[in-house]
């Protein structure tokens, strides 16, 4: 029989910009998902920033203090033996992304852009963020590249 995995899915009430609030907030889910004994923890889209930023996300700052969070949650510590999958923006090769980090021990595993935008009605994704090209002959989601981590998390 397969083992089972317990996962915690966090709904957090996240604010634009509150990057200190946010990482409160996120820092505290995922030590309640380990007390909980989840191996898995996944958060918002976006949950670093908010998600409704709006043209902040036109701004690089907003890319570098989204970096300085996830830096405070990799040197917390609160990784270890969690799976954390964090919402953040990425800027790659100048072009933005809303992105998934996974983190686990305290190392970045992988960054998954977002492929599909919500755009229509109230969403307007793409004014933001471009979506993760899939080329639609070839299986799979997407050609792997390599990411250079910003210098400030290269050294944590």
């Amino acid at each position: 029989m397969a083992a089972l995995v317990k996962v915690a899915t966090c709904n957090l009430n996240q604010w634009a910009m509150d990057f200190k609030g946010n990482l409160a907030r996120i820092l505290e889910s995922i030590a309640e998902a380990k007390a909980a004994g989840c191996t898995f923890r996944t958060g918002p889209e976006l949950e670093i920033t908010g998600y409704g930023c709006e043209d902040s996300f036109l701004e690089n700052d907003t890319f570098l203090h989204s970096w300085d969070s996830l830096g405070e949650i990799i040197k917390s510590g609160v990784t270890n033996d969690i799976l954390c999958d964090i919402g953040m923006p990425v800027m790659h090769r100048n072009v933005p992304y809303n992105c998934r980090v996974i983190l686990l021990n305290g190392k970045i595993v992988a960054i998954r852009p977002k492929i599909f935008m919500a755009n229509d009605g109230n969403y307007r994704e793409m004014r933001y963020f471009t979506p993760w090209y899939i080329h639609p002959e070839k299986p799979g989601y997407g050609e792997i590249e390599s990411y250079y981590l910003p210098v400030r998390i290269q050294e944590l």
